[in-house]
């Protein structure tokens, strides 16, 4: 298919260009045809991007990819995914907010599929074409948050407004009763730390602190968000930068979050 040479061919200029990278998959919730799966971990990721997490859910033979990455991770991403799931049947991509480290890859998975949609909010519809995509491309989710269908699964997008970015929305998924919360309980900790999983949430959090205060720049959004997503039965808190939250350690986090003074340089 004409997609798959493109992408073959990008993908090899990409591994000359940067050395061959490797991400692996992990499946974080499974229910019948109901699955998400993390796309995590690039050990021979070069030291000067940050490392990022990706999201598959997968319904109904089809799949949702949430935050994809950026332009120098998609050998690593694509590569991964396909081991576990038929990128043709990628329905469309949705992007927390408009960073490079989000998105910068939509092109080339544009590539791959012309017809694949990317879900953002409406305030970035006219910054993330600069990386890709035509007017249809874009699917403008407004600030209140909208539902995203993926083959009869009701996605919904959360209002994340200011944390960190202006027009931000995380995805919630009812049925597997997780939270993608984008930019929002990350961590940054050193490389050696490889699990996916938040163990000890006391020695976790200080790997998070100072991210979130220089990061995360209103106090009354984080407060409003602690206050929204406080309601939701949530399992598993999944960002794009660091391990997961779950169980117990999912209110911690948002305990944690709302007590933390944050858009400040240092407490």
């Amino acid at each position: 298919r004409r997609g798959d040479s493109i992408v073959a061919r990008q993908l090899a200029a990409i591994r000359l260009f940067r050395g061959e990278c490797m991400k692996t998959t992990q499946t974080i919730f499974e229910d019948g045809g109901h699955k998400w799966t993390a796309i995590v971990r690039d050990p021979a990721k070069p030291e000067f991007l940050i490392d990022t997490n990706e999201y598959l859910v997968q319904h109904g033979g089809q799949g949702l990819l949430l935050d994809p990455g950026g332009s120098e991770i998609f050998p690593a991403v694509f590569s991964a995914l396909s081991s576990e799931f038929d990128p043709s049947k990628i329905a469309g991509i949705f992007a927390s907010h408009q960073d490079p480290d989000i998105v910068s890859s939509l092109a080339l998975w544009l590539e791959f599929n012309p017809q694949m949609k990317c879900h953002v909010s409406w305030l970035w519809g006219s910054f993330i074409p600069h990386f890709g995509g035509k007017g249809d491309t874009f699917v403008p989710l407004p600030d209140e948050g909208a539902v995203i269908p993926l083959a009869g699964l009701q996605l919904q997008a959360v209002p994340a407004h200011y944390l960190h970015s202006s027009g931000n929305l995380h995805l919630y998924d009812r049925q597997a009763r997780i939270l993608f919360s984008g930019d929002v309980g990350a961590a940054l900790f050193p490389a050696e730390k490889q699990g996916l999983f938040v163990e000890d949430f006391s020695s976790h959090i200080r790997f998070a602190e100072g991210f979130h205060r220089r990061w995360m720049g209103s106090n009354e959004a984080k407060r409003q968000w602690c206050e929204r997503v406080s309601h939701l039965e949530i399992d598993m808190l999944c960002p794009q930068h660091g391990a997961i939250y779950q169980g117990a350690d999912v209110q911690r986090f948002i305990n944690w979050f709302d007590e933390l003074h944050v858009g400040v340089l240092r407490s």
